[in-house]
């Protein structure tokens, strides 16, 4: 017995040796793979897959990849391109892939007379904005390897969408900003139900400009907002799932009357939503 297992211990050895050399060989190109459209919109939410264990760069970032390779980031408006995505793959090798940027048109809306104190505020409330704002701003900046996102969204309200990503004002000559999300017609009370799961990050009833004030973080940079609830369901660190009721409709803060208005980021990129559903979905209350 002690001879048969002196014989096998040289075998067993070199079947060792082989599984070794096996892992450290670099994996064939045909499995380093990456699925991406190679051309996107301004404000398109990209959706990608690699490798599990791939490492994705774009804009400055090292992107998060989930156990099922999928990785995300967001185009702005304004974004002309072309976008670069560097990926090291596990082996260590690595590829740029260049995505192409397809170009949209906004509506632009001239509005002269307008009261010039509802133009530029004083700054006593200048700064009470600029404070909000930074709120709102670092909880977007949460990276969380939850990828709710993949899920896909669904509408919050649906109705007549009253106001459309992209477009913008100018008051008196002055730019405002681009809008920044998806407005819908709604009457005061309507339930705002969560678009896709995820992790309140933000829920604030006053804000002097939006409002009641509810953020949804859905993993990777990814977040929903939703903007002059009259009312909140949920508070910070709530797990809500898709159809959950979050709030409801209002026009509190700067609105000119009840609606919803639903925004989607990628950290501080402001991303459509209306790309995101399925326009078949939305059927307006008779």
């Amino acid at each position: 017995m002690k001879a048969t297992a002196e014989r096998r211990l040289p075998m067993l050895a070199g079947v060792l040796a082989l599984l070794a050399a096996l892992l450290a060989t670099p994996a064939p190109a045909s499995d380093r793979r990456t699925d991406l459209p190679r051309q996107v919109r301004q404000g398109d939410l990209v959706i990608g897959t690699t490798a599990p264990g791939a490492r994705v760069h774009y804009a400055g970032r090292e992107l998060r990849v989930d156990g099922h390779g999928r990785f995300v980031f967001g185009v702005g408006r304004d974004e002309s391109g072309p976008l670069r995505l560097d990926i090291t793959w596990p082996d260590g090798a690595v590829e740029t892939v260049s995505l192409r940027v397809l170009a949209r048109e906004w509506k632009i809306e001239r509005v002269d007379g307008v009261p010039q104190q509802t133009v530029t505020p004083d700054p006593e409330i200048a700064a009470r904005i600029a404070r909000e704002q930074a709120d709102v701003a670092a909880a977007r900046e949460r990276d969380d390897p939850r990828s709710d996102f993949a899920t896909g969204f669904r509408w919050p309200v649906t109705g007549r969408v009253s106001g459309v990503y992209g477009s913008q004002r100018i008051y008196n000559g002055t730019p405002r900003s681009p809008h920044s999300g998806l407005d819908v017609a709604a009457p005061a009370g309507t339930p705002v139900r969560a678009p896709a799961p995820g992790i309140v990050t933000f829920a604030r009833p006053d804000l002097y400009l939006t409002g009641g004030t509810v953020l949804i973080d859905h993993g990777h940079g990814v977040s929903s907002n939703f903007l002059h609830l009259s009312r909140l369901d949920v508070k910070v660190g709530d797990r809500v799932e898709a159809g959950q009721v979050i709030g409801a409709v209002g026009a509190t803060g700067r609105a000119t009357g009840p609606h919803m208005h639903w925004g989607v980021n990628w950290f501080d990129v402001r991303v459509d939503p209306q790309t995101l559903v399925d326009p078949g979905e939305n059927r307006p209350a008779r």
